[in-house]
């Protein structure tokens, strides 16, 4: 099932209002107008004074369904519950991961086993889990299932090298788990994909659909193109990944979360990338934990409408740091030595205002020499807590509003309460945010 409202109500002081649904993004009364309905969803009749929750017209649905999704919530909202997730901001949190996208190693009661061998195509056309062994070149694990169909791919210990195709392709599923065992994987594409049709299946790890990324051990992939892509939505909740890429190694269209692992990044583009070029109310990063340690000729983490880091050690060593519409830190330890702008809140939505927050965290920033910005936002500045430690000749470039009632400043060493605006109202090429190699 895919989750909905991703993206709260924002924040009065970023001057950005919106909700985004199944079909996109909702307008709030009062803010852009009156919104409609999400289809399916119940008729709000009033709320009770007992408890202010709304009472909703009678759910249709026989009860026993209606058991099982609460029972489903309500295990979602305990495995959740262990994570550093803030509530309230950039972001909805509280349906980013569901308990399997936590669970680290897969039920092997009735799992299926395969060694893969040279040239071998392993297809897989309905639900279940199935262990993967063995070495191979030219050979390709196959997902066709249904499209309620949720299937678990366990690597263990596996290595393929392919010369045009991707490892693993998800044609169709609802959603897809790689899980590595306590070993060693790896999974390599040599020459020039070639496409499936309409489709050009351009990475090592290739879905259509949702595909979440875990378990306890290390999976290295190396791509004369993309590393991972997803069509949906992309999860990391667990495990050792390294990808060494030419192209971005971490792809979605809808998202991309981290919960947990340890992600380690060499490309000559974006690290991670999640953007729909066909509709910008989608494409949005969110991290609650884990490591990510990157090195990029691009930028470190790219996305069209948000980044919301509330844990975590990131280590960015990129042309740009992070860039989306509105980059959102409130918590975690960001580390980011940048040549062009470390931070870029810049127009990639045309529903957001674009607005760089701190609220909590660590971030520290060293920037190179030249015509370079530590922290660039086409709009506003929101500085309400945790920390910035810049090393820059210019600190801030906005055009918009600063609002500083928290946040500790050290500029070059020095602790200051003054936010300097290095080119006020003059934003322009440095504001646009990552033209150089950026593809919005």
């Amino acid at each position: 099932m895919k989750n909905t409202n991703y993206l709260k109500i924002a924040a009065a002081a970023t001057a950005a209002f919106m909700i985004s649904s199944a079909t996109g993004f909702t307008a709030m009364a009062g803010a852009f107008g009156t919104g409609s309905a999400v289809e399916g969803t119940p008729e709000v009749i009033e709320y009770t004074s007992e408890n202010n929750t709304p009472e909703v017209a009678e759910y249709t649905s026989d009860s026993a369904a209606s058991a099982t999704v609460y029972e489903d919530q309500a295990e979602d909202a305990a495995a959740t519950s262990s994570l550093n997730m803030v509530s309230g901001g950039a972001l909805d949190t509280t349906d980013m991961f569901t308990a399997r996208d936590l669970e680290q190693t897969a039920d092997l009661s009735e799992a299926q086993s395969y060694t893969i061998t040279d040239g071998q195509t392993i297809e897989i056309t309905s639900e279940g889990v199935y262990v993967i062994t063995g070495t191979a070149s030219n050979a390709s694990i196959v997902v066709e299932a249904g499209d309620e169909d949720k299937v678990q791919i366990v690597l263990d210990g596996v290595s393929i090298t392919n010369d045009s195709a991707p490892c693993i392709y998800v044609k169709s599923a609802d959603k897809v788990f790689v899980t590595t065992t306590d070993s060693e994987n790896s999974l390599t594409v040599t020459g020039t994909f070639s496409a499936d049709g309409d489709t050009n299946t351009d990475a090592v790890i290739f879905s259509k659909d949702d595909l979440v990324l875990n378990g306890t051990g290390t999976l290295t992939i190396k791509s004369t193109d993309n590393g991972v892509t997803s069509k949906d939505d992309l999860k990391i909740t667990g495990g050792t990944l390294n990808i060494t890429c030419t192209s971005d190694a971490l792809e979605a269209n809808d998202s991309i979360r981290i919960a947990d692992g340890i992600i380690s990044i060499d490309t000559a583009k974006d690290a991670l990338h999640a953007e729909n070029d066909e509709d910008d109310t989608v494409g949005f990063v969110y991290i609650c934990g884990g490591t990510l340690n990157v090195e990029s000729e691009d930028d470190a983490i790219h996305a069209t409408t948000i980044i919301q880091i509330d844990d975590g050690e990131l280590n960015l060593k990129a042309h740009e740091g992070l860039e989306a519409t509105w980059i959102q830190v409130n918590g975690g330890e960001i580390n980011i030595e940048a040549s062009d702008d470390a931070i870029n809140a810049a127009y990639k939505s045309a529903k957001i205002t674009p607005a760089f927050e701190i609220t909590g965290g660590y971030v520290t920033i060293v920037m190179g020499s030249g015509d370079t910005d530590a922290v660039d936002s086409n709009a506003n500045l929101i500085l309400t807590g945790g920390t910035l430690d810049i090393t820059a000749q210019s600190p801030f470039d906005y055009d918009g509003t600063c609002q500083k009632t928290g946040c500790t400043l050290i500029i070059n060493g020095t602790e200051t309460d003054s936010v300097s605006n290095q080119m006020m109202g003059g934003g322009g090429m440095g504001g646009m945010g990552g033209m150089h190699g950026g593809r919005w």
